[in-house]
């Protein structure tokens, strides 16, 4: 799971980024709106944290330009406003959920796991392929498909951002611990493995390869 950090307050965002690792979470730390808007082109990402004052615009901008790019990625606003009508606006401009400071960081992160569980995590249904991220399960037509590991993770990723082209960085970026160790040439191999145990033996095609792009969920092809 990847996690954008947007917080200007130095102090805090190296404290979320040291504790976030921790938990096995990888982040990108962003101290202003220009910054997260250039990290939003270039990763996709399951959960982003949100200050709402920045220095060079409201984290609300960027909570209504990722709902509307990516709605099923997951926006937590961090505000050191306490009173009610804030929290209201921020959950009506399309915030997941509404964190004041200070916090307790054992509650925040209990927020984003309970957020990530019930959004991010959950299970993907495209007419007849589901796909359930917390059992590592997948089934069409009610038959279950064998595929396990690092190519499931990367059809999970696919179909979460589904007709997105993804690009091969991005996704070593997303799924791997330590993408800078890895090769892309493990993407190919994932995606292979898809085709070889999904999409040939069913007659579908789920992934698409877009030539020097990246790769786009295309299941059902032509939706």
């Amino acid at each position: 799971m990847r996690i954008l950090i947007v917080e200007d307050e130095v102090t805090l965002n190296k404290t979320l980024a040291e504790g976030l690792k921790e938990f096995g979470y990888q982040s990108d730390v962003a101290e202003n709106l220009k910054d997260a808007l250039y990290y939003l082109d270039i990763r996709n990402y399951d959960l982003i944290l949100a200050d709402w004052m920045l220095p060079d615009g409201s984290g609300l901008e960027l909570v209504t330009q990722v709902k509307q790019n990516s709605p099923k990625t997951i926006v937590l606003v961090l505000s050191a406003r306490d009173d009610k009508e804030s929290e209201i606006e921020a959950l009506k401009a399309g915030a997941d959920d509404y964190i004041r400071k200070p916090f307790d960081f054992d509650v925040l992160i209990a927020r984003i796991e309970a957020r990530l569980r019930f959004g991010g995590s959950n299970i993907i249904e495209i007419e007849d392929l589901i796909i359930n991220p917390e059992e590592e399960k997948i089934t069409y037509k009610d038959k279950e498909i064998e595929l396990k590991g690092k190519p499931f993770e990367v059809l999970t990723h696919l179909a979460r951002h589904k007709d997105q082209i993804v690009s091969k960085e991005q996704l070593l970026d997303a799924i791997w611990e330590e993408p800078e160790l890895v090769t892309p040439n493990v993407i190919e191999v994932a995606i292979n493995q898809i085709r070889q145990k999904l999409d040939k033996p069913l007659g579908i095609t789920t992934i698409e390869t877009v030539r020097r792009r990246g790769y786009r969920f295309c299941f059902p092809r032509g939706a």
